[in-house]
């Protein structure tokens, strides 16, 4: 049975990487994948996922109004599709999901999703509070602080290095790095209102 994967981690954990593995270790076998990334992240190059290890492969652009059902169906009329593998999955809406999930139990497609939970002031993503949320697998690829713990956070750097804790969510360009949530101080950059800790 087809399932819903989630893989999730803080920034400049590998989840491109990650992705692109999957995607050969499918394709190297003669399966037929479908590689996806958001259209409003053209870091790498229009229509491509990037790591930053170097590796790249062109993908398919989807925007808030993308159908992933429809399109995978449209597809599978061509020929099998073994896998769906998507970048940056945090970018998803929460009907995209849904969707995600109608390819995996209506089609038969297996789709991994990639991408991280928080934004730099650590509210959820509206993507990956639903893939957390409906996801068959929820898989952590782990990396580390610069403290040595684990990193949870993303928190946003200016050209300067310096921390940035205002502004919207989606702000695609600036840098960002992980942190554990102690070093990355959640009390101080979250909107949730309370009373701060001794």
């Amino acid at each position: 049975m087809a399932q819903l994967y989630f893989y999730y981690s803080a920034m400049n954990a590998g989840k491109s990487t990650t992705l692109l593995q999957s995607a050969h270790n499918y394709e190297e076998r003669g399966m037929r994948t479908l590689l996806y990334t958001p259209a409003i992240d053209d870091r790498g190059g229009a229509h491509l996922i990037h790591s930053r290890i170097g590796l790249t492969a062109e993908a398919i652009a989807f925007g808030a109004d993308y159908d992933f059902h429809d399109a995978v169906a449209r597809a599978l009329q061509a020929g099998a599709v073994h896998c769906v593998l998507i970048d940056e999955s945090q970018f998803l809406t929460p009907l995209q999901v849904l969707q995600l999930t109608q390819v995996c139990d209506r089609l038969g497609v297996p789709v991994l999703c990639y991408g991280i939970r928080t934004d730099f002031q650590g509210e959820p993503f509206e993507g990956s509070k639903y893939l957390l949320a409906w996801a068959d697998n929820i898989i952590e690829i782990k990396t580390i602080c610069r403290s040595g713990k684990k990193a949870t956070m993303n928190a946003r750097l200016d050209e300067h290095g310096q921390r940035v804790t205002e502004g919207a969510q989606i702000d695609i360009g600036h840098h960002y790095e992980a942190m554990s949530r102690k070093e990355f101080r959640l009390e101080d950059v979250s909107p949730v209102s309370h009373r701060r800790a001794p």
